[in-house]
């Protein structure tokens, strides 16, 4: 059948299972949202009131759910207001398809108006991306755009599509999307040297990142586990991979990761990374990282291997295939005495945040009872600081896709608009975007964005007055010279609320955090809560940079 190359582009978002898109309108996309004018009983658009907002709701989507995040964004300031989410999701290796028009094919390279190259910007920052000037192509390109964006380590991929291409008629027969696999292949006797280190380890420590989510093998990790006798950390982006209530679960290794594990790094005779890349912000000193200890790395991306961390001994592929290989070869391994000394590291050096006063509230107060009024199972988006870490530390995640969080580029923004997708996408999960107030004036535009379309997202503001993690610094390594970081604001939060027609509550006492937060659970509507916590409350333990994770720091005041 003959359509136009909105029409198609719909079709093709159709095979590939699509039934919501993000994004705000513009010249350049006119046919395309004529178009889900027409498809609007097949494909939910989302507007939010910034296309940035729109990109990292298309991201929350993606990660929450597994599937494709879709965001639209007309020519120009709209494409380039995308260029912070698409960055976002390539960090962090999420699947993420930006679509954006341009100026007719015959107006393209002479400046016109609301025309840039938003492929040769993006081009660092996608997997790969497109310009399509002949509607022929239009089709197999939207394809191959999904594929790319879901064969072997995901990541974005940007289309842009000049508005003539969009208006053109076209021959368009659907096609079953391509199976996605990840053919892996490893040599036996490479297989066998991995299965010798395991088997003759005594003190084994199993590292798990995002890899492991995104290749949906959290099940095979635990069988892993389970048959090598390991205990596990989590890398941030990992949060989730491996149940955080389990007792072989030591809590985050790195710059914020717990004491417990930044002592078992020292003492362990094996290392096994999987599905990470090895983050500055995890390894600190590479001198003093798992001295002691033979390194196996296993990833899907070849050009992770010894890229940051010299392993001996690497499996480049697949984990829901490679992990599986190990498992069945592994006799069952317990290792008590490392099991033990663990349990007396967690117990010796717990995570507690201790107030100034019996009534002043505490970011762990609010988070731990959060996690016990929803079980454990909500989806928890952060934006970028303090708050971000205090929700790694002291939220118990127990499966994959629950923490939504901006790890590679550590994105101030993006949060708000995560939780508004992960929300679209899992109607059923409770979802909280935990915020500090620094983050929060970078997109409390999108209140807006819950109030019309009543998503009922809680957004929990972690009020200091302050740009925490940057004071935290500033008061660590430039002697308390706080430039810029005060912020006073006087933003009244009840009456913001009000004006964008969100409930607005408050949680100033200590004993105000379960009533509140009960009452935000239960109206089943979008909620802001502000939270007034002391300026001086810090992420602790903390390494310095480039100091050694073995050595971190338990106290700052």
């Amino acid at each position: 059948m003959k359509l136009n190359g909105s029409e198609i582009l719909l079709e093709c978002l159709l095979e590939q299972g699509v039934d919501t898109v993000f994004g705000y309108p513009g010249g350049s996309v006119l046919n395309i949202y004529d178009a889900l004018y027409k498809y609007s009983d097949k494909i939910t658009h989302i507007l939010t009131a910034h296309e940035q907002g729109a990109c990292h709701a298309a991201d929350g989507y993606a990660r929450s759910s597994g599937k494709t995040g879709v965001v639209i964004a007309t020519s120009g300031p709209g494409a380039t207001n995308l260029v912070t989410g698409i960055a976002t999701a390539y960090m962090d290796s999420i699947p993420l398809v930006a679509i954006t028009g341009n100026v007719s094919v015959n107006l393209l390279g002479l400046d016109s108006f609301q025309e840039v190259d938003i492929a040769g910007i993006t081009m660092p920052v996608t997997k790969h991306n497109y310009i399509v000037k002949d509607i022929r192509e239009l089709a197999d390109t939207v394809r191959e755009a999904f594929y790319i964006a879901n064969e072997g380590r995901k990541g974005p991929v940007l289309i842009d599509i000049p508005k003539d291409v969009t208006a053109n008629f076209c021959e368009y027969t659907r096609k079953q999307p391509l199976e996605i696999e990840n053919e892996t292949e490893i040599e036996p006797e490479r297989l066998a040297e991995a299965v010798r280190l395991i088997q003759k380890a005594k003190r084994p420590f199993i590292y798990t990142g995002g890899g492991v989510i995104l290749s949906d093998a959290a099940d095979e990790v635990r069988e892993f586990v389970d048959r090598s006798g390991g205990v596990v950390s989590s890398s941030l982006m990992g949060q989730g991979g491996f149940d955080n209530t389990d007792p072989r679960y030591m809590g985050m290794l790195g710059m914020h990761g717990t004491k417990t594990a930044s002592l078992a790094i020292t003492e362990c005779d094996l290392f096994v990374g999987i599905g990470t890349r090895f983050s500055d912000r995890v390894i600190g000193d590479i001198k003093s990282f798992a001295p002691n200890a033979d390194i196996i790395h296993i990833d899907i991306d070849s050009s992770e291997i010894d890229k940051n961390i010299k392993s001996g001994y690497q499996l480049i592929g697949d984990l829901k295939q490679i992990l599986p290989m190990l498992s069945e070869r592994l006799q069952k391994l317990e290792h008590p005495e490392w099991l033990a000394q663990i349990a007396a590291w967690k117990k010796q050096y717990p995570l507690r945040q201790v107030g100034k006063t019996p009534d002043e509230v505490l970011p762990q107060d609010i988070i731990e009872t959060l996690e016990r009024l929803t079980d454990g199972d909500a989806i928890i988006a952060t934006e970028v600081g303090q708050h971000q870490m205090w929700a790694a530390q002291f939220f118990n995640f127990r499966r994959p896709h629950q923490f939504v969080s901006s790890g590679g580029l550590g994105t101030m923004g993006f949060g708000f608009g995560a939780a508004i997708g992960s929300k679209v996408a899992n109607p059923d999960k409770t979802v909280v975007n935990i915020a500090g107030d620094g983050s929060f004036h970078m997109n409390l535009n999108e209140l807006v964005t819950i109030s019309k379309y009543q998503i009922p997202v809680i957004e929990l503001v972690f009020n200091n007055n302050v740009l925490g993690m940057v004071r935290q610094w500033q008061k660590l390594f430039y002697d308390k010279r706080f430039s810029q970081t005060t912020l006073e604001r006087p933003t009244d939060y009840q009456m913001l609320g009000k004006a964008f027609g969100v409930n607005a509550m408050t949680i100033a006492h200590k004993s105000e955090i379960e009533p509140v937060l009960k009452q935000a659970l239960s109206c089943g509507k979008p909620v802001l809560i502000e939270c007034k916590i002391d300026r001086d409350i810090n992420v602790l333990p903390m390494v310095p940079p480039g100091g050694s994770i073995a050595e971190p720091i338990l106290e700052l005041d």
